[in-house]
C-alpha cells in the first residue's frame, strides 16, 4: 500500500505576485492620470478657441450699429457715427484692451469681455461716387491663453444714407 504524502500549502501571496499587482496598478494609474491630464489641456485650448471665436459678436454688434449710420467720422482708433436719429451719435473707442461704446457722448459700456484684450481697432473709411462705406479690423486675444495667440476679424461695411 502505499501512502500518499500531502504537503502542507501556505495559503497567501508570494512576494513575486504582489510585486507584479502593484505594477500593474501604478501602470494603470499613469495612463489614467495621463488620459485626464490630456483631456484638461484639450478642455482649456477648447475653452480659449470659443472665448476668441465668441468675440466675433464685438464686430457683429459694432457693424450693425455702423450699418444703421448716415455718416462717419474715423479717428484711428475710434470711430464716431451719426445714427438714423439726428439726435443720437455713436462712438467706438478703444481704450487701453477695451473697446468702449458711448452714446451720445456717455459710456454705455464695454463691448468685450474680461478675459479678451483688444490689441487692434481699426477704421478705414472709403468714399466712392456711389456711396460711403468703412473698412474694419479688430484683433483679439485671450487673458488665459498662455501661447498669445491672436484672432483677426475683418468687415465691410456700407452706411446706410450712401445707396
Amino acid at each position: 500500500m502505499n501512502k500518499i504524502y500531502i504537503k502542507n500549502k501556505k495559503n497567501g501571496y508570494v512576494i513575486l505576485e504582489l510585486l507584479f499587482y502593484i505594477s500593474f496598478f501604478a501602470v494603470l494609474s499613469l495612463v489614467v492620470i495621463n488620459s485626464m491630464i490630456i483631456m484638461t489641456h484639450a478642455f482649456r485650448e477648447t475653452m480659449i478657441q470659443a472665448e476668441l471665436l465668441r468675440s466675433g459678436s464685438i464686430m457683429e454688434r459694432m457693424s450693425r450699429e455702423i450699418r444703421g449710420s448716415y455718416d462717419l467720422s474715423s479717428d484711428d482708433p475710434s470711430a464716431t457715427m451719426g445714427a438714423a436719429d439726428p439726435n443720437r451719435t455713436i462712438e467706438f473707442v478703444l481704450s487701453g484692451t477695451d473697446i468702449n461704446y458711448l452714446e451720445n457722448g456717455v459710456l454705455v459700456g464695454n463691448l468685450n469681455t474680461p478675459n479678451i484684450v483688444v490689441t487692434t481697432l481699426s477704421f478705414t473709411p472709403m468714399t466712392t461716387v456711389k456711396g460711403k462705406a468703412v473698412k474694419m479690423l479688430l484683433t483679439v486675444r485671450s487673458k488665459n491663453d498662455a501661447l498669445n495667440r491672436t484672432v483677426n476679424f475683418y468687415n465691410t461695411i456700407v452706411l446706410r444714407g450712401s445707396y
